[in-house]
């Protein structure tokens, strides 16, 4: 029983493997379109992390703020 289950589900990678590969070789992509792609995306993903570094900055800074005036508030 688990022979046959093993067997058929091996077979079924092998099939899955040889139909990704045809697939792959008949579409190739091109490197220059891969670099012009990879081009494109550069200078947003550059913002993006710059966006997000200030952000996060901003947000500590907030945080350590309202810790700060919640530990060190004069005792009334």
């Amino acid at each position: 029983m688990w022979n046959e289950y093993f067997r058929s589900m091996m077979m079924l990678m092998v099939m899955a493997g040889l139909l990704r590969s045809s697939y792959e070789l008949n579409h190739p992509q091109s490197d220059i379109q891969a670099t012009l792609y990879l081009e494109e995306k550069e200078p947003l993903q550059k913002q993006w992390a710059e966006k997000a570094v200030r952000r996060y900055a901003e947000t500590q800074e907030k945080k350590w703020r309202n810790w700060n005036e919640a530990m060190f508030e004069p005792v009334k």
